[in-house]
């Protein structure tokens, strides 16, 4: 596989993972604000909102890891390629380990819930809930800011190079 190819298809996949969890960003404020316990808890849990979530989320986010890992491996002779790739990987990993350990465990307590009064739990419940998805996409944006820097650094030092050699390669085949 071409890097060029690599490079793009870590991060278009990288792109649709950080998607997901943006929107989740964007939505903390009013839903920690502003709705009510029931319009969270029905909107949530009950309406399956977040269906697609999962089911595209969870391919994307590790498909997202591998690829970035994949690029790291493949650039890592190119010292500020490597060094980039590598951080965009280990900060989309954070992030899963994250979702793992924080929001994962109060889905699983989602699921439980039934129609009807509010459990005593609900606040400590949605505030992790958000708050975890909130770290996830500080760490996901941060990671797909040094997978863009892992593509543009190459391109940065052949432009260095080709300034302080401006015939490039001419004057070696000469």
């Amino acid at each position: 596989m071409r890097l060029s190819v690599l490079r793009c298809l870590t991060l278009v996949i990288a792109a649709l993972s950080l998607g997901g969890s943006l929107a989740h960003l964007l939505e903390a404020l009013p839903r920690l604000t502003v709705w009510s316990p029931e319009l969270w808890r029905e909107a949530t849990v009950f309406n399956g909102q977040y269906k697609l979530f999962g089911v595209l989320g969870g391919p994307l986010d590790g498909g997202s890891i591998l690829l970035a890992a994949a690029l790291a491996y493949a650039v890592r002779k190119e010292r500020p390629d490597f060094r980039f790739a590598l951080a965009g990987t280990i900060l989309y990993l954070a992030g899963l380990i994250v979702w793992l350990g924080v929001v994962a465990p109060v889905n699983a307590v989602l699921a439980t819930w039934q129609p009807g009064p509010i459990p005593a739990d609900f606040f400590a419940l949605r505030n992790r809930w958000e708050t975890g998805h909130i770290v996830i996409a500080v760490l996901k944006l941060a990671g797909f800011t040094a997978l863009v820097l892992s593509a543009v650094a190459d391109r940065t030092q052949r432009t260095r190079e080709e300034a302080r050699h401006p015939d490039g390669f001419r004057s070696l085949r000469a």
